[in-house]
Protein backbone atom coordinates (compact mmCIF):
# COMPACT_ATOMS: atom_id res chain seq x y z
CA UNK A 1 0.00 0.00 0.00
CA UNK A 2 1.28 3.48 -0.87
CA UNK A 3 0.02 7.00 -0.14
CA UNK A 4 -0.49 9.20 -3.23
CA UNK A 5 -1.10 12.89 -2.41
CA UNK A 6 -3.72 14.70 -4.48
CA UNK A 7 -3.49 18.09 -6.19
CA UNK A 8 -0.70 20.33 -4.91
CA UNK A 9 0.07 18.28 -1.79
CA UNK A 10 3.31 16.48 -0.90
CA UNK A 11 4.12 13.78 1.65
CA UNK A 12 7.28 14.60 3.64
CA UNK A 13 9.37 12.30 5.82
CA UNK A 14 10.79 14.65 8.49
CA UNK A 15 14.50 14.44 9.32
CA UNK A 16 15.13 12.93 12.77
CA UNK A 17 15.50 15.37 15.67
CA UNK A 18 18.98 15.76 17.15
CA UNK A 19 19.65 13.41 20.08
CA UNK A 20 22.81 15.13 21.40
CA UNK A 21 24.32 18.58 21.31
CA UNK A 22 27.97 18.74 22.36
CA UNK A 23 27.76 15.59 24.47
CA UNK A 24 24.53 16.58 26.26
CA UNK A 25 21.62 14.21 25.67
CA UNK A 26 18.39 16.08 24.99
CA UNK A 27 15.18 14.63 26.47
CA UNK A 28 12.22 14.07 24.14
CA UNK A 29 10.23 16.92 25.68
CA UNK A 30 12.94 19.48 24.84
CA UNK A 31 13.66 18.40 21.25
CA UNK A 32 12.88 20.88 18.51
CA UNK A 33 10.74 19.65 15.64
CA UNK A 34 12.92 19.29 12.55
CA UNK A 35 12.21 21.84 9.84
CA UNK A 36 13.54 19.79 6.97
CA UNK A 37 12.66 16.50 5.40
CA UNK A 38 12.54 14.42 2.25
CA UNK A 39 9.61 14.26 -0.14
CA UNK A 40 8.44 10.66 -0.50
CA UNK A 41 5.40 11.34 -2.71
CA UNK A 42 3.94 14.30 -4.61
CA UNK A 43 0.63 15.07 -6.26
CA UNK A 44 0.30 16.08 -9.90
CA UNK A 45 -0.43 19.75 -9.16
CA UNK A 46 -3.53 21.71 -10.06
CA UNK A 47 -4.63 23.52 -13.21
CA UNK A 48 -3.51 26.79 -11.57
CA UNK A 49 -0.27 25.55 -9.98
CA UNK A 50 2.27 23.21 -11.58
CA UNK A 51 3.97 20.71 -9.24
CA UNK A 52 7.66 21.60 -9.10
CA UNK A 53 8.58 19.32 -6.19
CA UNK A 54 9.41 15.66 -6.80
CA UNK A 55 10.19 12.51 -4.86
CA UNK A 56 13.63 12.60 -3.28
CA UNK A 57 13.84 16.40 -2.90
CA UNK A 58 15.15 17.56 0.48
CA UNK A 59 13.10 20.56 1.58
CA UNK A 60 12.76 23.17 4.32
CA UNK A 61 9.28 23.99 5.63
CA UNK A 62 7.69 26.22 8.25
CA UNK A 63 7.47 25.26 11.92
CA UNK A 64 3.69 24.74 11.84
CA UNK A 65 3.39 23.48 8.25
CA UNK A 66 1.49 20.36 7.34
CA UNK A 67 -0.63 17.75 9.03
CA UNK A 68 1.07 14.97 10.96
CA UNK A 69 0.05 11.42 10.12
CA UNK A 70 1.35 7.95 10.85
CA UNK A 71 1.41 5.20 8.22
CA UNK A 72 2.87 1.72 8.74
CA UNK A 73 4.79 2.86 11.83
CA UNK A 74 6.42 5.93 10.17
CA UNK A 75 5.49 9.53 10.96
CA UNK A 76 4.96 11.83 7.97
CA UNK A 77 3.77 15.35 7.22
CA UNK A 78 1.21 16.07 4.50
CA UNK A 79 1.43 19.66 3.26
CA UNK A 80 0.69 21.87 0.31
CA UNK A 81 3.48 22.75 -2.09
CA UNK A 82 3.28 26.42 -1.06
CA UNK A 83 4.05 25.42 2.59
CA UNK A 84 7.54 24.39 1.43
CA UNK A 85 10.01 27.26 1.83
CA UNK A 86 13.01 25.92 -0.12
CA UNK A 87 14.64 22.93 -1.80
CA UNK A 88 18.08 21.97 -0.45
CA UNK A 89 20.48 21.14 -3.30
CA UNK A 90 23.35 18.92 -2.25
Amino acid sequence: MKIQPLGDRVLVLPAPAEEKIGGIIIPDTAKEKPLQGTIVAAGKGTKDEEMILKEGDTVLYGKYAGTELEFEGEKYLMMRQNDVLAIINK
